[in-house]
């Protein structure tokens, strides 16, 4: 007997694309097969004529329910939108599984705080979003500063308690030096861990920033003028190096620049396990947007540059230089989003985690005729595989958990803000054309999301424990 069978579908797997029937019982896939094969009892079924069935979407890169930087919004007590809202927007765009952040969140060696245990730091995060979140939930650990002496010890018993990557920073205050940094990732690769890079050269950026102060430019607009083309290129190959010595596993978070896309792309070449992901927004706007009214709501860090390093995104990603789409999700109001005006001041992030399914269909698949098994690895599968949570999650196939979107290509949709979930009011998408959008999505087997309501519950997210696999960590696999 089957709980749920989706029905005619163009279902999505890595083998084939093609009308097949998928077979759910309690909250797993139990069978895939072609249309009318699965026969038997079955409690619901689903017609997907005309829909594309896709894994559920996995947001790879998500800061949710954390504090925003006084500098940055005039106010001490910003926080960034909570769990319940953040998965419900997630939900409404055809994402089940978020990837979020805990560890150094406060900076301790800063503020003269005690750096908790890295179990209980993981333990007070988790239940920020345990009964809040519609979908289920993970965590890179962020090591912040001169902390390889207390991380160190307790990267394996992180990696042991389902971690699975740890996340660093090479600028600002938060930074990890490079030897420290060498530390941590001789200790990550030891235990079987991945290491997620912010990597930016810090001298760079802080020598800029002073130059353009200097010279009186430093309003908001040329933010991409201090974290720049230069930086990126000579921090990714500075990292490269040194995880070619410790033999990590890097996956570098939000590519911006064509110089980063080389860099990635000479490190695979030579067989290193170097990943890439891009931002949707990174996909369309280009470092022009940013003099427009209004412009610094499009900011993430590290800046928006131009237009050959968005089309080297775009490239990268069509033929595989680059492996993930993601969001850097940093949801706020227009308020504290446009306090900032100058380039030490101006917000990070913004409302995005809804539309990066939408906007990646119509700017791969729509506009440059992806294949769909590619439009699934960038936006479910290579995140499943690089950051341990394959093939629990990120694939449709027997055994994998029934995570599932029904996406509908002929759906023309203007984006608008008051079609949208997250709790802010303004969106950088407001007005964007996408051709093809999610229609049903389902977590484990539950449908969460259908014809534009929720009826998903903020209890039914859970924690996902992530080990990833050897072959991802020894070569580029994906």
């Amino acid at each position: 007997m089957l709980d749920v069978l989706i029905r005619n579908g163009q279902v999505v797997t890595p083998q084939a694309v093609g009308l097949m029937d998928v077979g759910i019982q309690g909250e797993h896939i139990v069978a895939v097969g072609q249309p009318g094969t699965l026969s038997g009892e079955v409690t619901r079924v689903i017609d997907a004529s005309g829909k594309i069935v896709i894994p559920g979407g996995i947001e790879p890169h998500a800061h949710i329910g954390i504090p925003v930087p006084p500098d940055w919004t005039g106010h001490a007590d910003v926080m960034t939108q909570p769990p319940e809202a953040a998965s419900r927007a997630a939900a409404f765009g055809g994402v089940t599984t978020i990837i979020d952040f805990t560890g150094d969140l406060s900076r301790p060696a800063l503020s003269g705080q005690r750096r908790r245990p890295v179990l209980e730091t993981l333990d007070r995060r988790r239940a920020v979003f345990r009964d809040h979140c519609y979908t289920d939930f993970a965590f890179h650990y962020i090591i912040a500063g001169r902390a390889a002496g207390h991380a160190i010890g307790q990267i394996r018993e992180a990696l042991e308690e389902g971690v699975g990557s740890f996340k660093i920073f090479t600028t600002m205050e938060i930074r990890v030096p490079y030897g420290h940094l060498f530390g941590i990732f001789s200790e990550v690769a030891k235990h079987g861990g991945m290491m997620a890079v912010h990597a930016e050269d810090d001298e760079i950026v802080s020598y800029m920033t002073d130059t353009l102060k200097r010279e009186g430019r430093a309003q908001a607009h040329n933010i991409h003028l201090v974290h720049n083309n230069m930086s990126e290129d000579i921090a990714f190959r500075t990292v490269i190096r040194l995880a070619k010595y410790a033999g990590v596993g890097l996956y570098f978070v939000h590519t911006t620049a064509k110089e980063g896309v080389a860099a990635i792309a000479e490190a695979r070449a030579q067989g290193q396990p170097v990943y890439g992901e891009a931002l949707h927004h990174y996909l369309e706007f280009t470092c022009e947007d940013y003099k427009k009214p209004g412009g610094t709501a499009i900011h993430t860090y590290p800046a928006i540059k131009y237009a050959d390093d968005r089309d080297a995104l775009l490239a990268g990603l069509m033929d595989g230089r680059l492996a993930t789409t993601a969001t850097d999700e940093y949801t706020t109001f227009k308020g504290p989003k446009l306090f900032g005006d100058t380039i030490e001041t101006v917000c990070g992030g913004h409302n995005g985690i809804e539309t990066r399914l939408p906007v990646a269909f119509t700017k791969f698949v729509a506009e440059r005729n992806m294949p769909l098994q590619r439009f699934a690895e960038i936006t479910s599968t290579n995140a499943a595989k690089l950051l341990g949570l394959y093939p629990q999650k990120g694939v449709i196939q027997p055994g994998s958990d029934a995570d599932i979107v029904l996406f509908d290509p002929d759906l023309h949709k203007t984006l608008s803000l008051s079609d949208l979930h997250a709790a802010s009011d303004y969106s950088i998408w407001d007005g964007y054309r996408c051709q093809g959008y999610p229609v049903l999505t389902m977590l484990r087997g539950k449908v969460i999301v259908e014809d534009g309501k929720l009826v998903g519950s903020e209890r039914d997210g859970r924690w996902v424990k992530r080990r990833v696999e050897n072959s991802v960590l020894a070569r580029p696999t994906v």
